[in-house]
């Protein structure tokens, strides 16, 4: 039988083998090439913040951290695969509000839940959404749009990025909310959608403002709204949702960096340091924001309650506005 002394000094031993084993876990990582996953096609938000940070990370820790692009079901393919990684620092996916919220209120088994499935490093940016459209569309304004809609029904259509992201959302909540009649038309990802419409295939697009802002600058587009409470610094002609009068709404979308749950405390704690590191260099914040977007610093349980009062809130939303989980 084990004095208590002797079930002390075992308690003690195990604790301290506990600590070093995660000293040397944050000491060591990384030691090979760490994979990002963006669940979508390349040119989109997720691939932005996944490069970005990767660049950085690289170059801070010393080993490569590469981008790897899985798109597929929205965002479902890419986002299942990391959560059924192994938890070990080395395979971390790009999350945003599709993947981490909209999903909830789209699929009735999406695979995975956002709060338990996955542990937030970092959430880094926000950004808007923005409504553009053929340059030769006969109509100027959010109003008209949607009059024109019900004038010619099944004439217009609009390209979404899948089911499963913020896209999608807004162009299924201009249809429902909005009462527009538009016929939706699922890509794989952003770039595909511009392919079209810069060709006159695709009548209109609601993307993330940083991608549009390009094709608006250079006149290639109509804007008719942003997504968020106030109009973006970079382009204040445009107004907002709210402002048009035609649906009351307000819709950023976020990205940041997510580990899968169960990766050793250390790890997580040496990666949110690193991209807290990253993101007070200049040229990082500069990058990310791209004129249009955001730039966030929350820390962790700042992180973590945003999380969860978006889980909550847009398959509340979603429902409400008719969008039935497939």
């Amino acid at each position: 039988m084990f004095t208590p002394f002797v079930l002390g000094l075992c308690a003690f031993w195990a604790m301290s083998l506990a600590t070093s084993l995660s000293h040397a876990q944050s000491s060591d990582y990384p030691v090979k090439p760490v994979k990002i996953i963006a669940p979508s096609a390349a040119g989109g938000g997720f691939d932005l913040v996944g490069r970005v940070l990767a660049a950085k990370l690289s170059e801070q820790l010393g080993h490569q951290f590469v981008v790897e692009n899985r798109s597929g079901g929205g965002t479902l393919v890419g986002t299942q695969t990391v959560a059924r990684s192994a938890p070990d620092g080395y395979t971390l996916l790009v999350g945003g509000l599709s993947n981490m919220a909209l999903n909830m209120g789209l699929y009735k088994q999406p695979g995975y839940d956002p709060l338990q499935d996955f542990v937030p490093l970092r959430v880094v940016v926000s950004h808007s959404y923005t409504l553009i459209g053929r340059k030769d569309l006969p109509f100027n304004n959010l109003k008209e749009l949607i009059s024109y809609s019900q004038a010619h029904p099944n004439k217009l259509n609009i390209g979404s990025s899948g089911p499963g992201t913020g896209q999608f959302i807004l162009a299924s909540l201009l249809q429902t909310v909005g009462k527009a009649d538009l016929q939706l038309i699922p890509y794989k990802g952003a770039q595909p959608v511009y392919l079209d419409l810069l060709a006159d295939r695709v009548d209109l697009f609601f993307d993330n403002s940083t991608t549009t802002r390009p094709h608006i600058t250079s006149n290639r587009v109509k804007a008719f709204a942003v997504s968020s409470r106030q109009r973006a610094a970079d382009a204040p002609n445009i107004p907002t949702l709210i402002e048009t009068g035609v649906m009351d709404l307000e819709m950023e979308t976020w990205f940041g960096l997510f580990a899968p749950a169960k990766t050793p405390p250390a790890v997580i704690e040496k990666l949110r340091q690193e991209i807290d590191k990253a993101m007070k260099l200049p040229e990082v914040r500069t990058a990310l924001s791209q004129g249009s977007g955001r730039i966030l610093s929350m820390n962790t349980a700042e992180t973590e309650a945003m999380l969860k009062s978006e889980y909550q809130k847009w398959p509340a939303l979603l429902n409400k506005a008719g969008v039935k989980p497939e």
